[in-house]
C-alpha cells in the first residue's frame, strides 16, 4: 500500500485515501445557487476516487461573492441545492466538504473567460468591502472600510453558513483565509492599514481572522474537523511571510483547527511568484514540522509518484489537486494504476478497470 492511498482520520472522518479535491469556482450559479453543474462537476470527482471533494468558494453573503454566478450559502434555498451534492459524493465513499469566503475588496468582478474585470452597478456589481479603503489594483472601485459592527455582521454571517454547511450535510468546512480575500486582508499589512484594535500588529492583524475561526469552530460539530486554507507568503518584502504563518498556524490550532491547506500569494497585483512544480509544498513541510498540525500541499502537483512522494516523505498529510483534477476527474483511479495499487473502482465502471 502506498501512502498516498492510505487513509487518514481527522476527528471522527475517516478520509479513503491522501487526495482532495481542491475547491475551484465554477462561476455557474444563479443567486448563488448549486445547480446540475455542480452536481456532475463535483459527483464525477467523488466517482473519480477522491478522498475529499470540496465545494468551491462559497459565499457567506451576497456581497461575499467573487461575480455574480459565484456559490453561495447565506439562506435556506442554498441548503437544500447544496444537500444533493453532498449526499451523491458521500454515497460514492468520498467526504463532502465546502469552503466558506468573503471577497472582500476582490469582490464584484465579472467571470473569468469574459476578463474578470470589476463591476459596477450598471453592469451587476456592488459596494466591495475591505479592513481598508484601499482597491486592490488601479482598475479596481474603492471598497468601503469596514466598521466593526459591519465585522460583527461578517461574523455572524460565517456562523449562520456554518450552520447550513451542517444541514446540508458537509462533514468538514474550511475557511478561505487566502489569495487576498477579506480573511487575508486583515492578515496582510499590505491590505491592512487599519488603526484600531484590528490594523498594525500581528495580534490585531490576526484579531478578526481568529474570532472568525473560534465562531465557526463553536457552530460546527466538535466531531467533524475544520481546515483553514491560508496564504503562507505574499512573495513582497513587507507583507505576509512564512514566519506569520507559523504564528497563525499555531493560534488556528489551539482555535479547534485540524489541517492547514497550505498555498500562497494574491493579496496583490504582479507579485514575483516562482511557479513550478511542488513550488508551494515547503510551505505545507514545514506548518507540519514546526506547529505539529495536519497539512495539504497544493500546486502544480500532477503526477503520481510526485503525489506519493509528498506524503510519503511526510512533507504534508494530504495532496490538493485542482487543474489536473479538471484534467481528469478520474485521476486518483488512474494514479493508483501508475503506483500498482489495487483499489476499489465503482460498480458501474469495472469492466474498465
Amino acid at each position: 500500500m502506498r501512502k498516498l492511498f492510505s487513509s487518514l482520520e481527522l476527528r471522527s472522518i475517516t478520509f479513503r485515501n491522501r487526495i482532495f479535491v481542491s475547491p475551484m469556482c465554477q462561476y455557474s450559479s444563479q443567486d448563488g445557487l448549486a445547480n446540475s453543474w455542480h452536481l456532475v462537476h463535483l459527483g464525477s470527482r467523488a466517482v473519480g476516487g477522491a478522498g475529499l471533494v470540496m465545494v468551491e468558494a462559497t459565499a457567506v453573503s451576497p456581497e461575499g461573492r467573487i461575480s455574480p454566478y459565484d456559490s453561495g450559502i447565506w439562506s435556506e434555498a442554498h441548503v437544500e441545492a447544496l444537500a444533493p451534492i453532498a449526499r451523491f459524493i458521500t454515497e460514492q465513499g468520498a467526504v463532502p466538504g465546502i469552503q466558506l469566503a468573503h471577497a472582500g475588496r476582490k469582490a464584484s468582478c465579472q467571470v473569468p473567460w469574459l476578463g474578470g474585470a470589476p463591476l459596477d452597478a450598471e453592469n451587476g456589481g456592488w459596494q466591495t468591502l475591505a479592513p481598508s479603503a484601499l482597491p486592490f489594483d488601479t482598475d479596481h472601485s474603492l471598497p468601503s472600510a469596514l466598521t466593526t459592527e459591519q465585522m460583527d455582521k461578517i461574523e455572524a454571517d460565517f456562523r449562520a453558513a456554518t450552520r447550513r454547511a451542517y444541514a446540508a450535510g458537509f462533514k468538514v468546512v474550511e475557511l478561505h483565509m487566502a489569495h487576498g480575500y477579506l480573511l487575508h486582508e486583515f492578515l496582510s499589512p499590505l491590505v491592512n492599514q487599519r488603526k484600531d484594535e484590528y490594523g498594525g500588529s500581528l495580534e490585531n492583524r490576526l484579531r478578526f481572522p481568529l474570532r472568525v475561526t473560534q465562531t465557526v469552530r463553536e457552530e460546527w460539530p466538535e466531531e467533524f474537523p475544520i481546515f483553514v486554507r491560508i496564504t503562507s507568503t505574499d512573495w513582497v518584502p513587507g507583507g505576509w511571510d512564512m514566519e506569520q504563518s507559523i504564528i497563525l498556524a499555531t493560534r488556528l490550532k489551539e482555535c479547534g483547527v485540524d489541517l492547514i491547506d497550505c498555498s500562497s500569494g494574491f493579496a496583490v497585483p504582479g507579485e514575483p511568484i516562482p511557479f513550478g512544480a511542488g513550488y508551494q509544498v515547503p510551505f505545507a513541510a514545514r506548518i507540519r514540522a514546526e506547529t505539529e498540525i495536519a497539512t495539504g500541499a497544493v500546486g502544480f502537483i500532477t503526477d503520481p509518484a510526485q503525489a506519493e512522494q509528498i506524503v510519503a516523505n511526510g512533507q504534508a498529510d494530504v495532496v490538493f489537486l485542482a487543474r489536473q483534477m479538471l484534467r481528469d476527474p478520474y485521476w486518483p483511479l488512474h494514479a493508483a494504476h501508475a503506483l500498482n495499487v489495487d483499489i476499489s473502482w465503482p460498480n458501474q465502471y469495472l469492466r474498465a478497470k
